[in-house]
């Protein structure tokens, strides 16, 4: 075997010898008469030549996991009410079965997603909504409050949607076309986060609070059906089924596909290797850390944002328990504002690339929309806290309810602006830097769950709804002023990530495509 770095792993030699045993970053593989099938050889049975309606088809069933895994933690605080009356603890000790599914769901994230990229997408997601719909049992059936708080705990860390979901794209789009596909999973995600209190405000309204857990499951249920019909999409799992008919069908006897050239298939060392991957990935590769914190205490945000609804339009304008349900609906309507407004921008993109070629166009482009619909999360916080005066003093709800779509709009961007820079840096092992992504978005919101309350309800006297939302906007110019240096110090911040340079080399030897696999240390 080629003693260089730009060997590809597990490359066949033709040799007389009988087939040996040789490692390759601490996995063994066979040589000699076996050899590995590579990406140019079935290209064409790779996710990228899918059919049109097939990719679309399995996106749909993909964007049903992320709305019901984010449902699961947007339903929760409409519930709050009833479970302290049933439970007979404050409100603020009932929010904490919402911190803890946040908080495990950031772990969950960052645990799933490496094995999505050794085993496949469709086990994990399958098994990891498995335990989701079992872990609402016993919350639905829960005699004490803290048979829901370790139910909800569970429920979280067995949650793998954030992160698997987001890279499941790399495995259908090369880096130039995932744009519009990605940014249709960004929209179920961040209408995940949203509907639920929409939803949970009927549910509150006219149904026992066990119901909440049993809609839950009756989602979580209906979700893994659709999604056990999903295709396996992993280029590795598909370039091993391709090898195994060719075999099967002599076309090729001696060939074989890269996991089955590994013996072991995951050795111990190497399973170690796996599971630390998110979190070497956050902590040493700047692009995931910085675009992770950044889209992390948005989310933050957001959430402290969305926890004052009941608190604001009850207090100030007499809202009822319905129409507090509903005065989240302008916030959906602005992810699909923004959704919308990033057509025209993707096409040109696309005409530049198909005019100019894709080296003219910087990674940094990625996040130029963003340089503009940014500044709408502190203009609308501002807004919001002002408009926040209600009826004594003369202020109509719709301008705090149009105040509040600005935020929901730059929201939305900031995630699918990092996520998407995220994805075609990393490529299929994008599950586990976006898992770095996720990992921030739900820790910080887990922990916002427990203050947003207090925060809007202690500060000042009459004005604390209004100094509340100030604060929050002061914040969001702290957190948007990165933005403008990522994009402009993109470079020198891609210097610095190894492991996405090496990708990057690795990819253009692949003749711009993306690689199965990378023989780098991660």
């Amino acid at each position: 075997m080629p003693d260089t770095e730009e060997a590809r792993p597990f490359d066949y030699i033709p040799t007389s010898e009988p087939p040996t045993a040789v490692t390759f970053n601490g996995e063994k593989a066979v040589t000699g008469e076996k050899r590995e099938i590579t990406e140019d050889e079935c290209y064409d049975k790779l996710g990228y030549n899918w059919p049109k309606w097939k990719n679309w088809s399995y996106l749909c069933a993909v964007a049903f996991v992320q709305v019901s895994m984010n449902f699961n933690t947007s339903v929760y605080p409409s519930a709050v009410p009833a479970l302290s009356e049933h439970f007979h603890i404050s409100e603020q000790h009932a929010r904490v079965g919402q911190m803890i599914y946040l908080v495990t769901y950031s772990i969950g994230c960052e645990l799933w997603a490496p094995w999505s990229e050794e085993f496949g997408r469709w086990p994990i997601l399958q098994l990891s909504m498995f335990l989701i719909n079992v872990w609402q049992l016993p919350a639905a059936l829960a005699q004490n409050w803290g048979s829901v708080v370790v139910a909800r705990g569970l429920g979280g860390v067995s949650t793998a949607g954030g992160s698997v979901t987001l890279g499941l794209i790399a495995d259908l789009y090369e880096a130039e076309t995932q744009q519009f596909p990605l940014a249709f999973i960004v929209l179920s995600s961040t209408l995940g986060t949203s509907i639920g209190g929409v939803i949970g405000g009927p549910i509150a309204r006219f149904l026992y609070w066990r119901w909440f857990f049993w809609i839950q499951l009756i989602f979580g249920g209906v979700t893994q059906a659709i999604i056990f019909f999903m295709p396996e999409s992993r280029s590795t799992i598909l370039m091993d089924k391709e090898a195994k008919r060719r075999r099967k069908t002599g076309e090729d006897p001696n060939v074989y596909g890269p996991n089955e050239l590994k013996k072991p298939r995951v050795s111990a060392k190497e399973a170690f290797r796996i599971w630390i991957r998110p979190f070497h990935m956050l902590l040493t590769e700047p692009i995931v850390f910085c675009l992770s914190l950044l889209s992390g205490f948005s989310d933050a945000l957001i959430f402290t944002f969305l926890e004052s609804f009941p608190i604001v339009y009850r207090e100030r304008w007499g809202f009822g328990t319905l129409a507090v349900a509903w005065s989240i609906i302008p916030i959906n309507l602005a992810y699909f504002i923004t959704y919308a407004t990033y057509w025209p921008w993707f096409k040109r993109d696309e005409y530049i690339r198909k005019t100019k070629g894709n080296d003219f166009l910087a990674p940094e482009r990625r996040l130029k929309w963003l340089l503009f619909l940014a500044p709408l999360e502190p203009i609308g916080l501002f807004g919001f806290a002002w408009t926040s005066l209600g009826d004594e003093y003369g202020v109509h709800w719709i301008g705090s309810m149009v105040f509040s779509t600005c935020v929901g709009i730059a929201n939305y961007a900031i995630y699918l602006s990092s996520v998407d820079y995220m994805v075609a840096a990393y490529g299929v092992y994008s599950a586990s830097a976006t898992g770095g992504n996720a990992f921030a978005r739900d820790l910080l919101a887990g922990i916002s769950a427990m203050y947003a309350t207090p925060m809007y309800t202690n500060i000042g006297d009459k004005f604390h709804v209004e100094y509340a939302s100030t604060v929050l906007a002061c914040l969001s110019c702290v957190v948007v002023i990165p933005i403008y240096v990522f994009y402009w110090k993109g470079p020198q911040i891609r210097a610095r990530s190894k492991f996405a340079q090496s990708l990057a080399e690795e990819n253009k030897a692949n003749k711009g495509r993306r690689v199965s696999r990378t023989s780098s240390k991660y």
